[in-house]
């Protein structure tokens, strides 16, 4: 019987160590996703000042240690990815991983 848990992935028992909660995998990918942000901004020291380089890394601290609650949320998904976007506008992450842009 599938578990009643709608954050499980479908087809193993509720008490089963396979248990895979999807709020989990998904709280650990926006944690990636916000590491290689703080990465890409890293690469990018020389071109921002000491302070704008630590604001930001502080935020992007802030909402890697809330994005379980966030992502929890009704429109937690949504939220969350509107706000890696708005952080991708500062890093250009994408940019850096757009194989339109490598030559």
């Amino acid at each position: 019987m599938p578990p009643s848990n709608s954050n499980s992935l479908s087809g193993f028992a509720e008490d089963s160590p396979a248990c895979i909660n999807v709020s989990d995998i998904r709280s650990n990918f926006y944690r990636e996703e916000l590491l290689k942000h703080l990465w890409c901004l890293e690469k990018q020291r020389e071109y921002y000042s000491e302070s704008a380089i630590d604001d930001v890394a502080a935020g992007l601290g802030r909402l890697m240690s809330k994005v379980d609650r966030l992502s929890a949320r009704e429109n937690g998904d949504e939220l969350v990815s509107r706000l890696l976007l708005n952080i991708d506008r500062v890093t250009r992450l994408s940019a850096w991983s757009d194989a339109k842009k490598l030559h």
